[in-house]
């Protein structure tokens, strides 16, 4: 039997998910915060690179990485973080998405660090021009803010990372052992490889600052 035809023991209720699972120390469950603390936002503007879940109306999810050499996150206060948006390929799911539902998830990394924060929250778009100059990298504004009325914010342990090994060089692969966006990209759509590589390096080339 294969995972898109199992029926068998499907999970249907919290109950039998706790019944499995087992329930979690009243510490975990009361973990977060309304609020970001002085060490969260310290954490947060450690973190180079996060990744911004949303989903339409619909519920029809996205997840979508984000990533400075500098974290340019922003914290008018400990309820509101804000994020910059620099040049991408333009689709803008992520804000199509926060358009028809503002609830946003959101994951920090620190590079070398296995723990994680995480916020959840409402977000809005703002192109107020002295807020993206305040997020500017190497003299170019953001093109948006994503201002975040945070609801949650809370720590998430490093089991998963420390499984992963994530930050251990001797554990990743080569590269010419997992396949290129180019690659997939040609597989994906029936495309010529020579037809993208050009186009790629020159995004990359005009984008990347």
């Amino acid at each position: 039997m294969t995972a898109s035809n199992a029926t068998g023991g499907r999970i249907e209720s919290v109950e039998q998910l706790n019944a499995i699972l087992g329930q979690p120390h009243p510490t975990i469950m009361e973990k977060q915060t309304a609020y970001t603390t002085p060490l969260i936002r310290e954490f947060i503007e450690q973190a180079r690179f996060f990744v911004l879940a949303t989903s339409d109306a619909a519920g029809n999810c996205d997840c979508s990485p984000r990533g400075d050499l500098v974290s340019q996150v922003l914290f008018p206060d400990e309820k509101t973080l804000v994020l910059p948006d620099r040049p991408g390929n333009r689709r803008a799911d992520s804000y199509r998405n926060m358009i028809e539902n503002p609830h946003v998830g959101i994951l920090f990394l620190a590079p070398g660090h296995d723990e994680i924060v995480r916020v959840n929250g409402t977000a809005t778009l703002s192109t107020d021009p002295d807020l993206l100059d305040s997020m500017a990298m190497n003299g170019k504004p953001a093109q948006l803010a994503v201002i975040v009325k945070i609801d949650e914010a809370y720590l998430h342990c490093a089991r998963a990372i420390l499984r992963a090994k994530l930050w251990d060089p001797s554990t990743w692969h080569a590269s010419d052992d997992v396949p290129s966006l180019r690659d997939m990209m040609a597989e994906q759509h029936s495309l010529l490889v020579e037809d993208l590589e050009p186009a790629r390096q020159e995004a990359y080339r005009k984008y990347l600052y």
